[in-house]
């Protein structure tokens, strides 16, 4: 999802997906703790996801 689309969601869409983001996050962590996951790119991916909504909601 790029920054344009973040910035057009309603600040309840984007905390709602923030609680979604956060909990996939928990769940990548814990499969990767498990055993190493097929691509471990996809945290960082998330954390960095879950940043861009982080500051589009605080700059609303």
């Amino acid at each position: 999802m790029k920054n344009t689309e973040i910035n057009s969601l309603s600040n309840s869409e984007i905390a709602e997906r923030l609680v979604a983001e956060q909990e996939n996050l928990t769940k990548l962590r814990f499969a990767h703790s498990i055993s190493p996951i097929e691509n471990p790119n996809r945290i960082r991916e998330t954390k960095r996801f879950i940043a861009r909504l982080k500051t589009a909601l605080a700059a609303k």
